[in-house]
């Protein structure tokens, strides 16, 4: 990725960051607003949930414009991790989420069975959780498309927090609507709906947990990539025998180490010019950001 490109990108990923935290911060404060003025305990906490995806907001702003920072003296393989630490706050808040809704269901459906009598929400509260369904949806589909467009694992875990809030809502509009249309013995529909949705948003925070995990922890890159790198490599005449293959992930871009063997009767200039050639397919097949290092041995 040239200098051209990685400004591109860090210019995309903040704007849709920005439009995100702007859409949060206008259904917090409608959803606050309609949950008091509505009596709608779920409709205060749906609220709370997205007032973390305007936390999640401000650290994808910070560390993508870290992430974003060439190697320097401390950094030799740039600032990547950062983005992956950013995925890794993201997931474990949306999880914490998660668990918070589906205690807080589990709660009111016990209290309801011991004979606790839920209170009735307005119909305000129907409109907003409507209007949060319909906003979030679409930003999810916006934010995911320019997360996947630029590579981006943090932007992408940050879409799918937006469709958390979408997933919590629906649960909140069915629990509003059925306490409104159907009467008082119905109203236990609210929390059930909740602990449902919580459980999308614990498995969602944990398929976005795994990838960022794995990097972490210097997982290798998919067998499939690695075919595709080994197939890359064979494909610079005179080269043979790719050994020693070494792949991990850093934040949005791969490195790669591996050995290869050459004639060993070639110059030095020649064998170097066939190791360039190689790295240069490579980073043009996965960017210009791509750590690639070659060990030339001579053929047996």
């Amino acid at each position: 990725m040239d200098k051209t490109d990685a400004v591109l990108r860090e210019k995309e990923l903040y704007k849709v960051t920005l439009v995100g935290s702007f859409v949060n911060v206008l259904l917090v404060a409608c959803k606050f607003v309609a949950g008091i003025l509505g009596h709608s305990a779920a409709m205060v906490a749906d609220a709370v949930h997205s007032l973390s995806d305007l936390v999640t907001d401000v650290i994808v702003i910070v560390f993508v414009r870290v992430s974003g920072k060439p190697a320097d003296k401390n950094h030799d393989y740039g600032h990547g991790k950062y983005e992956t630490l950013a995925t890794l706050l993201i997931g474990v808040a949306l999880l914490a989420v998660g668990v918070g809704i589906f205690w807080n269901g589990a709660e009111q459906i016990m209290a309801f069975i011991n004979g606790e009598k839920l209170a009735s929400p307005g119909w305000i509260a129907l409109g907003a959780a409507v209007v949060s369904v319909v906003s979030k949806e679409i930003l999810f589909q916006y934010t995911r498309r320019v997360g996947r467009m630029f590579d981006s694992p943090a932007v992408i875990a940050n879409a799918w927090h937006h469709r958390s809030d979408a997933f919590s809502s629906i649960g909140t509009a069915v629990g509003i609507g059925g306490a409104i249309i159907l009467g008082e013995n119905w109203r236990v529909l609210d929390p059930i709906a909740a602990v449902v949705v919580s459980l999308f948003i614990i498995k969602v925070s944990i398929m976005q947990l795994k990838p960022c995990l794995d990097e972490l922890l210097e997982s290798s890159l998919p067998e499939e990539v690695e075919k595709q790198i080994t197939e890359i490599v064979l494909s610079e005449e005179g080269v043979s025998e790719p050994h020693h293959l070494r792949t991990r992930r850093i934040g949005s871009h791969y490195a790669i180490d591996v050995h290869i063997r050459m004639d060993g009767n070639l110059k030095l200039s020649e064998a170097h010019a066939k190791a360039t050639a190689v790295e240069r397919k490579l980073r043009e097949k996965y960017g210009e950001g791509t750590y690639v290092s070659l060990h030339v041995e001579p053929e047996k």
